[in-house]
């Protein structure tokens, strides 16, 4: 998104009490040097109205804490958005959000907000994280005038990064819960994919760690490499 674009936009006008949670809000933290395992992450799933990034919109979040190595089961988030202008489309046949869901959804800047301090300073996860991370990034600006600057990781690109010899081609979310032989109780809904990512995420960290990548700084910079080798061999 273009920054001079972004600063032009009027901030939307917010009630006094979302003003301070916003304000009081933590900083991102930079990506750190300290184990996988002591770091908390949140692991985040969208479901959208679509696949457009510039008009559809957010409908329902769903997250998931990772902390001290586990899912947190104490630590979910869970929020449907108030959209009643939303007319129904084939969206709806896959994560069954209708009208009557979408009209009993909470405010969207409430429930954003709520996801900001459920995040707080962590890094977050997803599958097919540069969706979600758009997705989100354009709703919090229309609905809270914030700019998002958490680092997102893509579980899309650790999965193939961690396993080299496994050859899935345009690997999606159910591949990968199929090579690993995780039980799946439900798709498409926003808590439970999220919470199949962390599933996925932390059988991840636990090869990321028998490789000598410990740490999400590490991570991150052995992705950047695994990006270059990629775009190399394909000549972009």
């Amino acid at each position: 998104m273009n920054l001079f674009a972004w600063l032009r936009s009027p901030s939307p006008a917010l009630a006094e009490p979302l003003r301070l949670r916003l304000a009081q809000l933590p900083k991102p933290a930079a990506l750190s040097v300290q184990s996988l395992r002591e770091q908390r992450w949140v692991v985040l799933d969208l479901e959208t109205s679509g696949l457009n990034l510039n008009r559809d919109q957010v409908l329902s979040i769903g997250a998931v804490a990772i902390e001290d190595g586990a899912i947190d089961f104490s630590q979910q988030f869970e929020r449907t958005l108030h959209r009643p202008a939303q007319k129904t489309n084939p969206s709806v046949l896959i994560h069954g959000l209708g009208p009557d869901a979408l009209a009993a959804g909470c405010a969207p800047a409430a429930a954003l907000l709520d996801l900001l301090e459920f995040i707080g300073d962590s890094p977050v996860l997803a599958f097919h994280a540069p969706f979600d991370q758009h997705m989100l990034t354009r709703a919090l600006k229309d609905s809270l005038g914030y700019r998002l600057q958490h680092p997102f990781f893509d579980v899309a690109e650790l999965a193939p990064l961690l396993n080299p010899d496994t050859v899935l081609r345009e690997a999606g979310l159910d591949d990968w819960i199929a090579r690993f032989g995780l039980q799946v109780e439900a798709r498409h809904h926003a808590s439970a994919d999220a919470q199949v990512t962390a599933e996925l995420a932390l059988i991840l960290f636990s090869q990321a760690r028998r490789q000598q990548l410990d740490s999400p700084l590490q991570l991150s910079l052995r992705l950047q490499q695994w990006r270059q080798r990629k775009a190399h061999s394909h000549g972009w």
